[in-house]
């Protein structure tokens, strides 16, 4: 018996060491070059929130450009292009903006608040009520619980 045990851990170890032959499938995938073409634009008024973005790729140039809105109020422009000669090249230029972006409030503009009032609880008087005293058997004071499985003994 110890014999078979030793013979089955020693296949064990040769065969997790890979010595063993495994048949491994390998997949070849055809190296075509990759074309894309992707755009994007978020308009939001009301958070500022104004930027978009284009690409695209023929093989291994790609060329694209997205904006963004600044905090100071000028949009950033970046014209960038990558491929396998010059590596990534961005162009990065800011234009004041025509128009304001982020809405002011009007100096004159009154915010109205709801006026909460305040009503008195009405007054409740207490009347003390005899409290009759029960004298309870022993045996009801213990609670059990009990389930296929587990068992409750208060």
């Amino acid at each position: 018996m110890a014999f078979k045990f030793f013979l089955l851990s020693a296949l064990i170890a040769v065969a997790s060491a890979g010595l063993l032959p495994v048949a491994v499938k390998h997949v070849e995938y055809a190296d075509a070059p990759a074309e894309y073409q992707f755009s994007y634009s978020v308009h939001d008024d009301h958070t500022g929130d104004i930027k978009s973005q284009q690409e695209e790729r023929h093989g291994d140039d790609v060329k694209g450009q997205y904006t963004l809105i600044d905090a100071d109020g000028y949009r950033r422009v970046v014209d960038y292009t990558a491929d396998e000669h010059n590596g990534f090249n961005a162009v990065v230029r800011r234009e004041p903006l025509t128009q304001k972006v982020v809405k002011a409030v009007l100096p004159g503009a009154k915010v109205v608040a709801p006026v909460q009032h305040y009503v008195a609880a009405p007054v409740v008087h207490k009347v003390a009520l005899p409290v009759a005293k029960v004298a309870y058997p022993a045996n009801l004071a213990t609670v059990s619980f009990s389930a296929p499985s587990l068992n409750y003994h208060y």
